[in-house]
């Protein structure tokens, strides 16, 4: 019979700056990868994508109906931005990992609605098991 505690996963963790990720990240550390050093906890992050678009965007497209208009110095500082959020909810991500003994941890950052890159990270690492937080909304909110 084989030991499941030896086999190595993958396992893949979402998260983002709300606390339900927080907890979602605490939560697996907790049950899911304690006394397993043969686990690999990947962290994906996803940046979500912009709904304006620069007046010099070069699509051709005069519709923007679901965005706004911006000059592209006001959309690089945007998109600064968005790098320094990824990087400061990763690094405290990592920072609740340091405690994991032998656990190899990887860290992804995509751009893309989380919805699809979530799934897309998903089956292309081929993960054993998914991990993310949940708003806790209702049927109806939904």
């Amino acid at each position: 019979m084989v030991d499941v505690a030896a086999k190595e996963r993958k396992i893949l963790v979402a998260v983002d700056e709300s606390e339900e990720s927080s907890y979602a990240l605490s939560w697996c550390i907790e049950n899911i990868i304690t006394g397993n050093s043969n686990d690999t906890l990947i962290l994906l992050y996803s940046i979500p994508p912009r709904a304006v678009y620069s007046t010099l965007d070069g699509t051709g497209e005069k519709d923007h109906s679901e965005g706004y208009l911006f000059s592209s110095d006001i959309l690089a500082t945007m998109e600064r931005y968005s790098s320094e959020v990824a990087q400061c909810v990763m690094e405290k991500a990592k920072r609740a990992c340091e405690a994991l003994n032998g656990v190899k941890v990887e860290t992804i950052v995509e751009h893309g609605d989380a919805r699809d890159v979530i799934c897309q990270a998903a089956g292309k690492l081929h993960v054993d098991m998914l991990v993310m937080g949940s708003h806790g909304y209702g049927v109806i909110k939904r």
